[in-house]
């Protein structure tokens, strides 16, 4: 390609994770060589609306950018009137004059449901886009923590013991859950969505008296909620890269400020610690590596996915948590701190991430005998 690289990277969206998506756009575009890119920003607002932006990228975080977003906007292109909309009209992007800009690669730097679920990876499959990251089916298998379970203990990696109960369940059957509770895995344990992210609506509960309201906080976020059995121990992470034959990072180690790694801890007051590499065993730290890229492969993820673990106290068994497909890119995040440690710097980073995203659409593209 003789011109650059036209590098849309998508931003905000219809999450309870919108800020935080913002936050690490804005570290991504820092990163980002534009001597290699040429770099388009779409943002999406809380309410849907999908806005071209051009402007300083300090104003991403603050949400500042829609204000501007707003106040630039150019007239809608005219078309024939039989012309039908298409999912590239959503991230195609235009100059001055109105003319549309060829797309060669999107980078969607959204978190949570409607943006790391599938659903915008199955309108970039429709354009037929090349995107970074994982693709419809690996997205949405991840993002719903029970169908994580479920793959990854037919795989043989260890998970924790769990209770699922929907939305319409909690107010007339807390009592059988209680009891479900107590027979299975017993208090504290946790309670969160099957379907979020960065900790949003997750509560640990101590004693059954806390229960109701906990369920009733996690089913703010999904009709689907599960209740988890409490695994006292350390917590350790490590960051996959690859499509088909990925590789692993070296094992980092959070000590949460919180009493346990929640949003607050995670994004808003900067307390936490990083360790990096994480001080456990060497056998240990293989065993964590081996069972992150196992569960890469199970289920079925390209790109990228940072891969959460618990190192249990007393009996050092590896229990995996969960998969984040697109997992935070803040400056204190540890995606891109894992593959600093690593060997791979965070614009070397980006430029692999995008590399694999051409990689892994040229593996899929199907011919289609066109009329």
């Amino acid at each position: 390609m003789d011109r650059k690289i036209r590098v849309v990277v998508l931003f905000g969206g219809q999450s309870s994770e919108h800020e935080v998506s913002r936050i690490s756009a804005q570290s991504v575009l820092e990163n980002m060589d534009p001597n290699r890119y040429d770099i388009r920003m779409i943002g999406i607002t809380k309410n849907g609306e999908w806005l071209r932006y051009d402007g300083d990228i300090k104003h991403l975080a603050s949400g500042e950018w829609e204000n501007i977003a707003r106040a630039n906007l150019l007239p809608a292109p005219k078309k024939a009137e039989n012309a039908v909309p298409t999912c590239m009209d959503l991230i195609t992007t235009r100059d001055r004059d109105g003319r549309p800009e060829p797309v060669d690669v999107v980078f969607p730097v959204l978190h949570g449901p409607n943006g790391e679920d599938g659903s915008v990876q199955g309108l970039l499959q429709l354009a037929g886009v090349p995107y970074v990251g994982c693709d419809i089916l690996s997205s949405a298998a991840c993002m719903d923590k029970e169908f994580t379970k479920l793959v990854l203990n037919q795989a043989g990696i260890p998970t924790a013991r769990y209770i699922k109960v929907y939305r319409d369940e909690i107010e007339v059957s807390v009592q059988v859950i209680r009891s479900r509770i107590d027979e299975q895995f017993g208090w504290p344990c946790f309670v969160k969505p099957a379907n979020a992210g960065s900790s949003v609506g997750v509560t640990k509960v101590r004693s059954p008296e806390n229960l109701l309201e906990a369920l009733r906080q996690a089913a703010k976020y999904d009709n689907k909620i599960l209740i988890e059995e409490y695994i006292e121990g350390r917590e350790l992470e490590c960051a996959v890269l690859g499509n088909r034959h990925p590789m692993a990072s070296v094992v980092g180690e959070i000590v949460p400020s919180n009493e346990f790694y929640d949003y607050n801890a995670k994004y808003l007051d900067g307390k936490s610690e990083t360790i990096i590499p994480a001080d456990i065993e060497p056998g240990v730290a293989e065993q964590i590596r081996d069972y992150a890229v196992k569960a890469f492969k199970a289920m079925g993820c390209s790109g990228l996915s940072r891969v959460d673990f618990f190192l249990q106290k007393g009996t050092n068994r590896v229990i995996l948590n969960e998969i984040n497909t697109m997992p935070g890119f803040t400056d204190i995040s540890m995606y891109s701190k894992l593959w600093a440690a690593s060997g791979i710097p965070y614009p070397e980073l980006i430029n692999r991430l995008i590399e694999l995203a051409f990689e892994k659409h040229e593996q899929s593209i199907r011919s289609y005998e066109r009329a």
